[in-house]
């Protein structure tokens, strides 16, 4: 497992159900671990267990994401090593849960701006009824990389919004002209006019494997045979697999927006919104009721003060440019 350290680190060994887990961990825990999760569970009372979780994260040094319903779990969280591991060990201690996986990125702050635990309807906003006992078959993310360079007549399809995939994709993947999750339906149904659904292999991936689980599902409702997904996400590929077959950076929804797949070097694929040269680094426009995800080079960003288009800059609510940084979801109040 890789991780991009900032200051002299030693390594630490954390068991979790029975196995041991690497993490590079800094001595005096002034680093973050970045933990990517989600588990299908019934959970009859789902906002019990938001609660529950709530009072679990007082005192500590923890800030997240999560959203539960009566499917699952699906959760980000950035903490200190200490209460990262507690509340690994905690969730894994109960029976729900103990299936759980954490994929972990090491960081040196927090990656979110505070606690989020929310109830949601669907684990994954998506307008379409959901079989979950019909799913695409895991592939290891060996066997998913044998499978690019041996399966001639598959579709690799990138089932992450358009976004995601302008800073980095695997070689050969359909690139879904989708900005939400929800357009996937539809491409659903031109995919089908496109190619057999009983013969093509349909291989799919997405960062941490949660989309495609729905997604392998409204394609087989669909018809489709043969489909696969990658086990674990593109995370775990990368972890397991470095960039072999990858092109440039992977986004991911927290402060950092972009991280590179593992540690080696990796081209950059997209381009600066204002200049067009190579840039894969994300900013939210410094107009807040504009809030725009662009990319843009570190020259072009103070000349529009990190704003997307002209009119933004004189706009009624604009973030001091000096702070925006890879900080964007951060309130109006932050800022006066």
């Amino acid at each position: 497992m890789s991780f991009t350290s900032f200051v002299p680190s030693l390594v630490l060994l954390f068991r979790f159900k029975n196995k041991f887990v690497r993490i590079s961990a800094i001595m005096n825990e002034k680093h973050y671990l970045v933990l990517a999760y989600y588990h299908f569970v019934d959970l009859p009372n789902p906002r019990e267990e938001v609660a529950r979780h709530k009072e679990f994260f007082v005192g500590k040094d923890v800030t997240c994401r999560i959203y539960l319903s009566v499917q699952g779990i699906n959760g980000q969280l950035s903490a200190r090593l200490s209460d990262a591991q507690a509340y690994m060990e905690w969730m894994q201690s109960r029976p729900e849960f103990s299936n759980i996986v954490f994929k972990l990125h090491e960081h040196f702050e927090h990656a979110f701006p505070r606690i989020t635990v929310k109830y949601r309807k669907k684990l994954v906003a998506i307008d379409a009824d959901v079989d979950l006992s019909k799913r695409g078959e895991h592939v290891s993310p060996r066997r998913w990389k044998e499978m690019i360079e041996c399966e001639k007549e598959k579709v690799l399809i990138d089932v992450r919004n358009d976004y995601e995939w302008k800073i980095g994709h695997f070689e050969g993947s359909e690139l879904p002209p989708c900005k939400t999750f929800r357009d996937f339906v539809e491409y659903a149904d031109k995919l089908k006019e496109k190619i057999d659904p009983a013969k093509t292999p349909v291989m799919m991936c997405c960062t941490g494997g949660i989309r495609c689980e729905i997604y392998s599902s409204i394609l087989m409702q669909r018809g489709f045979e043969k489909v696969y997904q990658l086990e674990g996400g593109i995370i775990n590929y990368g972890e397991k697999e470095g960039n072999k077959y990858w092109k440039g950076k992977l986004f991911v929804f927290d402060d950092r927006l972009g991280v590179p797949l593992s540690d080696e070097n990796s081209s950059v694929i997209g381009t600066c919104h204002h200049c067009g040269n190579a840039n894969d680094t994300y900013y939210n426009c410094a107009n807040m009721d504009c809030n725009e995800l662009f990319l843009c080079c570190p020259d072009c960003l103070p000349i529009h003060s990190g704003c997307c288009q002209e009119s933004c800059k004189t706009a009624e609510r604009v973030r001091p440019y000096h702070q925006i940084g890879h900080k964007p979801f951060r309130k109006w109040y932050h800022y006066t």
